[in-house]
């Protein structure tokens, strides 16, 4: 029987992968932080480790190294599971030494199972030849549903309705821990409260992600990103960043009441629209929007937008304030009378962050307003709110 060690620190992620690879016919260890996994390593031999990177007392890529310097250890197989918008220290990984990392959201316990076993039974070769973020190839099998696939699908459905169940309480613990950041004082007191709401954050996308709740985990592990930037770069904390904080959760409550009803497996890609007449500035956008996953249409001038807008419907408009010939407030007022975005959400990219810009924002029918220079994802955050909310109440 292979041994396999898990070290992730979320108790409900751990029982689900744990309950799964026994049920596999695996030896399963759980450990809850990164020391103790890494004396595990040391006393368990295990032959895979799964590892989360973001860990208590030690991360996962502070494991990978002690593992990969250890003679015993260097060759010992480890899959990394990682948030979406954690690249940097995906690559950490990578660089340290991880057989394959998966994105945490897009990975069912299924799908896990199958690569550890693809990743015992070939080696580890064809997996170290792999670019970052590429997936080994799975060769097709004949559909069918086996007593094992039965059992985990009733197993998942249990814990996804224990965990919308416990909703409220969920984003009751999220605006708490937020409300008790923003009124701390003191810059070290602020941190600790800050990183009391990252951790819980990165508990919502782990939980929503193994059991299926795709909107909520894309949703949480956004925020986590954002909140985790934060507490690394806390010079970047800002009423604009707070705000956005305050509005997400709020949104995640909204993801948590309606439950289920979003499938994301089921829609297009969404179609946003960029309007900025400064290259680098566009480019900054399209960016961040491409952290979430999220492609545009980016176009330089108000003529050229309101062409497209009086062509097709989009989700989601930015932009600009300041261009020539039309200023971004005059382009959101005569948008809205386009029938086919007379309701589209437009966020204004701006320099201008005054209260006067803020209420003409408002008057000229603009949803929201960020201001330049932005952080990536807190632009990512909002167009992911707004997506997502789109999709849960689609215009007629």
């Amino acid at each position: 029987m292979k041994k396999m060690l898990i070290i992730e620190d979320d108790q409900i992620v751990g029982t689900i992968y744990r309950h799964k690879c026994q049920v596999e016919g695996f030896q399963v260890e759980i450990a809850g932080d990164g020391e103790a996994g890494w004396n595990a390593i040391q006393s368990f031999h295990p032959d895979v480790v799964i590892l989360d990177l973001m860990l208590p007392k030690l991360n996962g890529v502070e494991i990978l190294k002690r593992v990969r310097s250890h003679p015993q250890f260097k060759d010992l197989p480890v899959i990394v599971l990682s948030n979406a918008y954690l690249n940097t220290l995906v690559q950490d990984a990578w660089n340290a030494g991880a057989n394959h990392c998966l994105i945490k959201a897009n990975c069912t316990p299924k799908q896990l199972v199958e690569l550890v076993r693809r990743t015992l039974g070939t080696g580890d070769t064809e997996l170290r030849n792999l670019k970052p973020g590429t997936t080994p190839t799975t060769p097709a099998t004949p559909a069918a549903t086996t007593t094992h696939d039965t059992h985990d699908t009733q197993f998942v459905a249990d814990l996804r309705r224990t965990m919308l169940s416990h909703g409220t309480d969920t984003i009751a613990q999220l605006r708490g821990l937020l409300q008790t950041f923003v009124k701390t004082e003191g810059d070290t007191a602020r941190l600790t409260n800050l990183f009391s709401l990252y951790r819980r954050l990165h508990s919502v996308t782990s939980n929503s992600a193994v059991v299926g709740l795709n909107a909520i985990s894309k949703m949480a592990s956004a925020l986590e990103a954002l909140v985790k930037e934060l507490y690394e770069k806390p010079k970047n904390i800002n009423p604009s960043t707070l705000r956005t904080l305050a509005s997400s959760i709020d949104f995640l409550a909204t993801l948590f009441e309606r439950g289920t009803e979003l499938n994301l497996d089921t829609h297009t890609p969404p179609n946003i629209l960029v309007v900025d007449d400064e290259v680098i500035s566009r480019r900054a956008i399209i960016l961040a929007l491409e952290k979430a996953q999220l492609k545009c249409v980016s176009v330089d001038t108000p003529e050229t937008a309101l062409n497209l807008l009086g062509q097709d419907r989009f989700e989601l408009i930015f932009l600009d304030v300041d261009m020539p010939e039309m200023s971004g407030f005059d382009l959101c007022t005569r948008l809205r009378n386009l029938p086919l975005n007379r309701d589209t959400p437009v966020v204004f990219v701006t320099s201008l962050t005054d209260f006067e810009s803020r209420a003409r924002s408002t008057l000229s029918g603009g949803n929201d307003l960020i201001a330049k220079p932005f952080l990536f994802i807190e632009l990512a955050v909002k167009a992911l709110t707004f997506v997502l909310r789109s999709r849960l109440n689609p215009s007629p």
